[in-house]
């Protein structure tokens, strides 16, 4: 539809806001550009942003700001920032880590979490003013943190869209409400909010950061360092991806080990749910994405073959139809549920 010209270097990551009318990317340089998916042209001026590579860039959540226009940076230079997308202006800086963030996420409850190699995970807070305030620091890991996930994410990310469409002539007010409704909706299911840590320490942590600093337990299993964890949109469960070629299936309250997904012959980089919960697809370094369906872990319910090298990036459209997988053999391929 649109090819997105202007970046001078790698992009490393990319982010729709939740309502869907901005598109973000980040690249090597620590530049961030911000899109305007109906044209395809670049919006405003390009934010420096870091002095280092973008590591993650994540929007804050609908149902808290009917504006939906600011977004969080992570980067290798051990600063997360918050911007505002309609001014390009930077709000407030987020500084205390030691070493490069590796993983940001927004919270439903409005706190910003980085994960640092600095082997610790910090909640920041914005005050009225939009400053930023560290809450509490997680600490526990014995080797860098990969990856934080939570069980909020998928209504955080998605805010007014579900799998059922919307009107495309809705007002702003109307989003939000529904932004709303959907959070609440879903905050009934989900109870509190809690984060999951993986770190190269083989090891997973299971958090309430909002009210503690302490974990709730430490899960072990893994034999080679976690790259990736992603929750149900559910929350019932979450998944993790390691180099020792298997994926995990824990419960998404306790982090009680459900199940090992064996299958892949190589590193397994990345999993992604289904929006009903039922599917859980992984992606690896063997060139293939398997599929697995919850009613029964033991074997892959299908093997997605095609690409000609290691499939790093994976994801499922939010309505659930299809499947998105991204390979070293430049290729993007788009699976139909």
């Amino acid at each position: 539809v649109h090819v997105c010209r202007g970046h001078k270097h790698h992009v490393l990551c990319t982010a729709w806001s939740p309502d869907g009318k901005y598109f973000t990317s980040g690249d090597f340089k620590g530049e961030v550009r911000l899109w305007d998916p109906k044209k395809g042209e670049q919006r405003g001026k390009t934010i420096k942003a870091h002095k280092q590579w973008i590591t993650g860039i994540v929007w804050q959540p609908h149902h808290l700001n009917a504006k939906c226009e600011l977004f969080a940076t992570s980067s290798k230079d051990k600063l997360a920032r918050v911007w505002n997308a309609r001014s390009g202006r930077m709000v407030t800086s987020m500084s205390g880590h030691s070493d490069s963030i590796e993983s940001i996420r927004w919270g439903g409850s409005g706190l910003i979490y980085t994960g640092s190699r600095d082997r610790s995970i910090k909640a920041w807070r914005l005050d009225s003013q939009n400053r930023a305030i560290l809450v509490r620091t997680l600490t526990g890991h014995a080797h860098r943190v990969n990856t934080i996930a939570l069980n909020s994410d998928y209504v955080c990310r998605s805010g007014a869209f579900s799998h059922a469409t919307r009107d495309p002539d809705e007002t702003p007010e109307q989003l939000f409400k529904a932004a709303q409704e959907r959070y609440a909706t879903a905050k009934k299911t989900l109870g509190k909010e809690i984060l999951v840590s993986g770190s190269d320490d083989f090891t997973m942590f299971l958090w309430e950061p909002e009210t503690s600093k302490k974990p709730i337990t430490r899960l072990t299993g893994h034999q080679q360092l976690i790259n990736h964890i992603n929750f149900s949109p559910d929350g019932r469960y979450f998944a993790s991806a390691s180099f020792d070629k298997k994926v995990k299936v824990w419960d998404g309250r306790t982090g009680k080990f459900i199940a090992t997904l064996n299958g892949h012959v190589a590193f397994v980089y990345q999993v992604v749910w289904s929006a009903d919960s039922r599917l859980l697809c992984s992606a690896s370094k063997d060139s293939t994405v398997k599929v697995w369906t919850m009613s029964n872990l033991k074997k892959a319910k299908e093997t997605l073959s095609g690409h000609f090298d290691e499939v790093y990036a994976l994801d499922w459209s939010p309505n659930g139809e299809r499947l998105a997988s991204g390979s070293k053999d430049r290729m993007i391929k788009i699976w139909q549920n």
